[in-house]
């Protein structure tokens, strides 16, 4: 073997490597959007899950990526732990879908048919429609599709130039010897754990084996161990992902840890001592590519078998593991690692859009409950509330500009589009409520008082805010477009209902009824009122621009109050009666 050998090798190895992610990215994007809905199905039943796992592997071509999604999905609270179990079950099985591939290359037949089944064959058709697909086509699927083909055509270029750089090694008596060492099932453990450690792919580490297996030098011996420790290196890509996660998402990179760890010690144990009693003559048999698919698929399997009636063992492992924290905030949901399957991102990000909006919703409306009756233990609650969405909003923000900015579909990019906006109006009826306390506050503490006639009209205008608020909030949470629709009528009478509550003040402050000192801070009520009533507008008007795409709000509006029989007209008819003052 020389020099030009080893850059052969080095060149292979890079093109295989390189082959492997571009198609385990494209197959990832391409399934990523069917994952929710598959996801929202999926039941607490072991065997859909370990059924999920194995297909979604088999597709992704890397058990490594599911597992970080399922730790993903599990710091997002789209699946228990529970569930988890059976899904890294299954893709510890589906991983071996790639070896199986990979053994194409090891066909020697002089039928033709056969010969169609070899990668020589088939590889330059698929990376000649990849290609034609990828320049000439516009169709963003069909350019997916693009990619994974020449993803699979330059790993299979790659682990055909591997399998011809290392040809002659069967000649060199160094490499046999080197092989002679991991015979010893430590050593082979480990060497097969450190070099899956490094590329972080179980998938790729046995590619590798199996080009090195075209030597001829390699024995079942030798082989048997590394592809054992193969399957603990790739827990390593899992542990990694679950740093910052949430406890349940630690315990689900723990349990892929020791379902690999304890399955390699057991069936170790096992095949080692059965062959020191009946001693397995195949050991010493060179093993090919077909070989070690065999041996990959039948080691996981039977670790699968080991671990199916102890899966409760398992869980409780992890949760010894990692003992219970205290509760993070809902935000802590935004996980990146759901990045790789963008609908889910976008639907978790909903989720804690719902909870920003409950957090200000429930703010304004303590806030507004303060003005009819003053309660002291409701300003740290306000203020606190504040701050918490102010969190929400900044967290969500950061997350969703990053989602945005992913392959999303056009229902997931609408979404996230409307999303960005609203947080920015719940955040600021938070602050509308701090500063509504603050009035409160000040009217309570310099025993200030309204005139009952003052005090009837603000309480008149403040019901009128908290029905908006309300219809507002249910309009985004049940994407409800009636009550979007309720909301904009109801939000011209409020701004109604502040210009005659003005000018009574202003009679009233000519006439003598009423103090500057009064009017300074019924004007500040005014102003926060009307402007939570202008966010809740907001987010309606969003809710239906975005139900009915392309629908210019305004201009919709400008019409519906132009119609005298509109629905708009009618609900802005019922609610000025609803909330008429004298």
């Amino acid at each position: 073997m020389d020099i030009f050998d080893i850059l052969s090798l080095v060149g292979g190895l890079a093109l295989f490597l390189f082959g492997m992610q571009t198609m385990g990215n494209a197959l990832e994007k391409k399934a990523g959007g069917k994952l929710k809905s598959v996801l929202s199905k999926m039941t607490s039943n072991p065997l859909s899950g370990f059924l999920l796992g194995l297909g979604v592997t088999a597709v992704i071509q890397s058990s490594s990526a599911t597992t970080v999604m399922v730790v993903g999905f599990v710091n997002s609270g789209v699946m228990t732990l529970h569930q988890a179990i059976s899904i890294i079950m299954g893709a510890n099985i589906g991983t071996t879908v790639t070896a199986w591939i990979l053994s194409l290359a090891g066909i020697s037949s002089s039928n033709p048919f056969i010969q169609l089944f070899k990668p020589d064959s088939f590889v330059p058709v698929l990376a000649l429609i990849g290609i034609v697909f990828l320049m000439f086509s516009k169709n963003n699927k069909k350019k997916d599709t693009a990619t994974i083909l020449l993803g699979f055509a330059v790993l299979m270029t790659g682990m055909s130039a591997m399998s011809d750089a290392v040809a002659g090694l069967k000649d060199v008596p160094e490499f046999t010897n080197i092989l002679t060492f991991f015979t010893n099932p430590i050593l082979g453990v480990l060497a097969g754990a450190v070099l899956t450690a490094i590329i972080q792919s179980s998938s790729a580490s046995v590619g590798i084996l199996q080009a090195l297996s075209s030597t001829g030098a390699i024995t079942f011996g030798a082989a048997i161990p590394i592809i054992m420790g193969q399957n603990i290196g790739t827990t390593v890509t899992a542990m990694i992902s679950s740093l910052g996660a949430n406890k349940n998402a630690k315990r689900t990179a723990f349990v892929h840890l020791y379902f690999n760890l304890i399955g390699t010690a057991v069936l170790l144990a096992t095949f080692y001592g059965l062959d020191a009693v009946i001693g397995f003559a195949f050991t010493e048999n060179t093993i090919d590519e077909t070989g070690i698919a065999i041996v990959h698929t039948a080691f996981n399997l039977l670790c699968t078998i080991v671990w199916a009636p102890f899966t409760k063992v398992l869980e409780k492992l992890a949760v010894i593991t990692v003992k219970d924290t205290e509760e993070k905030e809902h935000y802590e949901i935004l996980d990146e690692r759901l990045f790789a399957t963008p609908s889910v991102a976008v639907d978790r990000s909903r989720a804690v859009t719902e909870k920003m909006a409950e957090i200000s919703v429930e703010a304004i409306t303590k806030a507004l409950s303060l003005l009819g009756e003053y309660k002291r233990e409701y300003s740290e609650e306000i203020i606190k509330a504040e701050k918490k969405a102010d969190k929400y909003e900044d967290k969500l923000g950061s997350y969703l500009v990053k989602v945005s900015s992913l392959e999303l579909s056009d229902e997931d990019s609408v979404e996230a589009t409307k999303l960005l906006h609203i947080i920015s109006d719940f955040e600021r009826i938070s602050d509308h409520a701090v500063n509504v306390l603050t009035s409160a506050e000040e009217i309570e503490e310099k025993k200030l008082a309204f005139s009952e006639k003052a005090k009837t009209e603000m309480m008149t205008l403040v019901s009128a805010v908290e029905e908006i608020t309300l219809l507002a909030y249910k309009s985004f949470k049940d994407n409800d477009l009636h009550a979007a629709i309720m909301v904009e009528p109801l939000e011209q009478v409020v701004d109604d209902l502040r210009d005659k509550i003005k000018s009574k003040h202003i009679k009233r402050l000519q006439e003598g009824r009423c103090t500057i000192e009064l009017g300074f801070i019924l004007g500040d009520l005014l102003t926060d009122l009307e402007r939570v009533s202008d966010h809740c507008s907001n987010i309606a008007g969003l809710v239906l621009e975005m139900e009915h795409k392309g629908m210019d709000i305004h201009k919709y509006l400008r019409q519906m109050k132009k119609a005298p029989e509109s629905d708009y007209n009618r609900l802005y008819d019922e609610y000025s009666e609803k909330y008429s003052i004298a």
